[in-house]
């Protein structure tokens, strides 16, 4: 009989493999040497982090099923090589000059392993801890958002000091051998499986059990579903936008120099580590649907006053406070899933619903650039994020209605 697993040892490699997957978000520190090298644009070297970010969602939908059939461990490990393969892979694109490698072999084959990694690790941690759901996966999304506060300089480094080709050809090393030696240890709970004390709570009905148990395909056909989807994305596209452009913003708006936003961006990128913690921890308490609502209403003002706010200390504190609300939105909804669709095969569904985040990473960035371009200033978009927000705050009440009419059927069928 294989002996039972540490659960806290499983958050510690999907905090390992996360941690590597989410230096995708210090992306940036390639942009201005590439662009020097090869005479790239911005936009041409920027169209590879879209990619990473597209078929992170893309392969979390299409390869969710094979989370659930393989298991935790065999998804980590095919994640690991996808990654670590993509990122060495890139250094030969470097050496050759040529973008339409860099794209296939960081955007493409990276990407997929961005998100297999994502969702198998979150996944099972979900099955671990159904005494603390919100917590454990917020402890390995944080991983995720932290991970550009580790690699930044670690890559600004090797770039300064081994060349941009070395530094892809170290960093997919590096990666293959955390991923791997983390992939390894994962494993689903035997089937049954409680912590202990937790058995009793729910037999005594002191913590509510989950909405139902359905299969991705079953949980598409929802509303439930949908309405997920778009709370997802609208919160993605309105922080994203943010991130992508909170250096120029600040500059514009409060006056701050390049490098006094450069920091503010890395103080941001703080807050959206600590929002994931922080926001998953306080759904376990509060529940999931509350989280929500208070997200949405929280960034409603926000953005509403934000291109008003000229003060400098309290224009950044806003913007904090948007970056924490819009990391636990990620990590807030894996828990989320398994209340209202149980564990049978959330890893599908999870996938799934990531799909809101490949079309927000396209949608957020492009957009606020747009209303830059049409009129000389990002204030403008700040306004349009603000009633987007309005929509996902009525949409965090509908599925409140659309919960209770099926809790309210299940008991009847119980009773």
């Amino acid at each position: 009989m294989e002996k039972l697993k540490n659960r806290w040892l499983i958050v510690v490699s999907a905090v390992g493999i996360h941690i590597s997957i989410g230096s995708v978000y210090a992306w940036s520190n390639f942009t201005n040497p590439l662009m020097e090298e090869f005479n790239w644009t911005a936009s041409q070297v920027q169209l590879t982090f879209s990619l990473a970010i597209l078929f992170l969602g893309l392969s979390a939908a299409f390869l969710g099923h094979f989370v659930e059939k393989h298991g935790p461990r065999k998804a980590g490990l095919l994640s690991s090589i996808f990654f670590g393969v993509g990122v060495f892979c890139s250094g030969f694109a470097v050496k050759l000059g040529s973008l339409p490698l860099l794209y296939i072999c960081y955007g493409v084959i990276g990407g997929i392993g961005l998100g297999v990694g994502y969702i198998a690790p979150v996944s099972t941690l979900v099955k671990w801890f159904p005494d603390r759901r919100g917590m454990a996966t917020g402890m390995a999304i944080m991983g995720f958002g932290f991970a550009a506060a580790i690699s930044s300089p670690i890559m600004d480094f090797l770039i300064k000091n081994a060349g941009i080709a070395n530094t892809f050809f170290i960093l997919g090393a590096v990666y293959f051998i955390i991923m791997t030696s983390s992939s390894l240890y994962l494993a689903k709970p035997p089937e049954g499986w409680m912590p202990k004390g937790f058995k009793e709570k729910v037999e005594s009905g002191k913590v509510s059990t989950d909405l139902s148990q359905l299969t991705a395909n079953e949980a598409v056909k929802t509303p439930r579903f949908y309405y997920l989807w778009i709370m997802l994305f609208i919160n993605v596209t309105c922080g994203i936008a943010i991130l992508s452009a909170a250096s120029p913003l600040a500059q514009e708006s409060i006056g701050l120099s390049s490098i006094e936003a450069a920091a503010l961006v890395g103080v941001l990128g703080i807050f959206n580590g600590l929002g994931r913690i922080g926001w998953a921890t306080a759904s376990d308490y509060i529940g999931r649907p509350n989280t929500y609502t208070v997200f949405f209403t929280i960034q409603i003002v926000l953005f509403a006053l934000l291109p008003f706010t000229s003060v400098s200390i309290l224009f950044q504190i806003m913007l904090a406070v948007i970056l924490t609300c819009y990391g636990g939105g990620f990590s807030c909804i894996p828990a989320y899933i398994g209340d209202i669709f149980g564990t049978k095969q959330l890893g599908a569904i999870h996938g799934y619903i990531l799909t809101a985040w490949s079309a927000a990473g396209i949608a957020g960035p492009m957009f606020a650039a747009k209303i830059k371009d049409m009129t000389g200033s990002y204030g403008n978009s700040l306004l349009f994020f603000a009633a987007l927000f309005v929509v996902a705050f009525a949409v965090s009440l509908i599925i409140r209605v659309d919960i209770k009419k099926v809790k309210k059927k299940k008991d009847l069928v119980t009773n």
